[in-house]
């Protein structure tokens, strides 16, 4: 094999320039990172076009790992900790040549390694980084965990349940590896389903639920029970829903895990949200909002007082958004204090309150001593009961500025969901500065987005909503986002501003219909159009905003 250096053939084929060479190279030294690496971080280039680049220029075929068929005996062939060391994966053997896929095909120190431990002449193939560490997760210490804890159970139950904060034991392994895969692959949320015959775990990635792994049915309770210990439940409790939290730091990042536990009648479902501090967006500029509905979020904000709603179902980035907005605000001289159920991310200047139920401090209890503290900008997590919605309305009429979430379909119907909990509408009209509802929807991933033309069904609703039907994209599948076709999800919004003919229209409680009417005439863009504009941009598709956003 000709041994050429990464950086030469990136220069050749015209996708970095010298400079930009020289400038990885330099951060290479610091960081101690493979140049790939660095080139990637610093934006150069994309993990595909350098894929690209060694599948063409040396001909090193690229594997997609996502369906690939294992040759599980090879596992013995690479230990674990090689595979993790040089990253990478046996494939399948030939004779005296063994086919390995690896994030950087061009480690000759890694070859040449894998060569003198094995004895088989190594072909490298070349795979992404991502899909080698779930390969390594799923088929080496996943699936040895697995066999050791189900040995394990077969000689001794009991035994096993006496292991459980032993971190050396399988099912404490079992346990951290699937937690690790689940942040692997941006999961939002990992499920613990028991069945009558199995216990299935799912990954919610991008919004989706999916099946990860199925377990045997007598694996059920000690996982369960392992699960309880981690978030300092009471694991002898099976009757009653338990709620608990666990911090853990995975691959050098904080970790922050919320559990639930619901009794079911095949045992206790365990649902986990893992919230990824780093990860965290912090900037008004990275929400998704469009060019008009931007501005017009940023003139809420800077109001001196006011109720700011944010709204959209479970899991619709409603709480983004409010840190975003407190970060936007957050100065040395403003007092920020927030109350919520749970405080999902710290902030750095802003007082943070949690709820506490049991203690009698709930939102309204709360909210109530926070005026006490001299605020200047108050966020309620969420407006839950007529008292706390009161309590937020007469402070924004008292010179606070309130950002806080409710639960409504769109941005007209939280108007007449306030005056039916209770609220006056003179109340309503007077404290309410603007409504923001958002859903989620998945993006069209980079690596396999291909422009293709709109289906006759999807030229209509372009043409009805009034776009210029054009061309649209799709995600083929690949590797990277597991053949789905998407990998991350974007927010649409719709931005309803209180101007003084709408508060005139609550003031004589109109209906839904009304305010919608007035809004759409005065320029807002409802929640399908902005999703159709980013299907136009090429962020996301047709399907994916019908998913999520009316058709009216």
């Amino acid at each position: 094999m000709i041994r050429k250096r990464l950086g030469d053939l990136l220069v050749e084929s015209g996708l970095i320039t010298e400079e930009q060479l020289q400038k990885a190279l330099q951060e290479q030294k610091t960081t101690k990172q493979k140049l790939g690496d660095v080139l990637l971080q610093q934006g150069y280039l994309s993990e595909n076009q350098l894929i690209e680049v060694l599948e063409f220029q040396l001909g090193i075929p690229h594997v997609s790992l996502f369906k690939y068929k294992f040759d599980q005996s090879l596992t013995s062939v690479i230990t674990e900790a090689m595979a993790r060391r040089y990253q990478v994966i046996p494939l399948r053997k030939e004779g005296n040549k063994l086919m390995v896929a690896m994030a950087d095909p061009l480690d000759y120190f890694a070859i040449d390694d894998l060569r003198m431990s094995t004895g088989f002449q190594i072909e490298p193939a070349i795979a992404t980084k991502d899909e080698i560490q779930r390969a390594i997760i799923r088929y080496y210490s996943l699936q040895e965990s697995v066999n050791e804890l189900m040995e394990d159970l077969s000689v001794d139950q009991e035994m096993v349940e006496t292991e459980l904060a032993d971190e050396d034991s399988p099912i404490v392994r079992l346990v951290n590896q699937l937690i690790q895969q689940a942040v692997q692959t941006r999961a939002s949320d990992i499920h613990f389903d028991p069945q009558e015959d199995s216990l299935r775990v799912r990954f919610r990635v991008d919004g989706v639920l999916r099946t990860e792994r199925t377990l045997p049915r007598h694996m059920t309770n000690v996982v369960i029970a392992r699960l309880k210990i981690m978030a300092n439940l009471n694991i002898a409790e099976r009757r009653i829903p338990q709620d608990g939290r666990i911090k853990q730091e995975i691959n050098m990042k904080e970790i922050d895990i919320r559990v639930s536990t619901l009794p079911t009648i095949y045992g206790e479902k365990v649902v986990m949200r893992i919230l990824d501090v780093s990860a965290a967006i912090n900037d008004i500029n990275r929400l998704g909002f469009n060019k008009r509905n931007l501005p017009l979020f940023r003139r809420m904000l800077e109001q001196p007082n006011g109720l700011i709603l944010i709204t959209g179902p479970t899991g619709s980035g409603k709480s983004s958004t409010l840190y975003a907005s407190l970060n936007y605000l957050n100065s040395e001289d403003v007092n920020i204090i927030t109350v919520e159920d749970p405080v999902e991310y710290h902030l750095d200047g802003v007082n943070q309150v949690q709820v506490n139920t049991q203690t009698g401090l709930t939102f309204a209890k709360g909210l109530r001593s926070i005026l006490r503290q001299d605020p200047d900008i108050v966020m309620v997590g969420e407006i839950r009961d007529l008292e706390t919605a009161e309590i937020a309305i007469r402070a924004s009429m008292t010179g606070h500025l309130v950002l806080s979430t409710l639960h409504t379909n769109d941005s007209v119907t939280t108007v007449t969901r306030l005056v039916e909990m209770g609220i006056h509408p003179f109340l309503v009209a007077s404290s309410l500065t603007g409504v923001v509802s958002q859903r989620l929807v998945r993006r069209i991933c980079n690596d396999c987005k291909r422009e293709v033309e709109p289906s006759e069904h999807e030229r209509s609703l372009l043409e009805k909503r009034g776009f210029k039907p054009q061309k649209i994209y799709r995600g083929e599948g690949c590797g990277n986002c597991a053949m789905t076709g998407y990998r991350g999800r974007i927010a649409i919004q719709e931005v309803l501003a209180v101007d003084d003919a709408l508060r005139r229209m609550i003031l004589e409680n109109r209906t839904a219909r009304e305010y919608r009417m007035h809004a759409v005439k005065n320029g807002m863009v409802l929640l399908i159009d902005d999703g159709l504009l980013k299907v136009l941009q090429g962020l996301t598709t047709i399907e994916e905003v019908l998913r999520v956003a009316v058709n009216d």
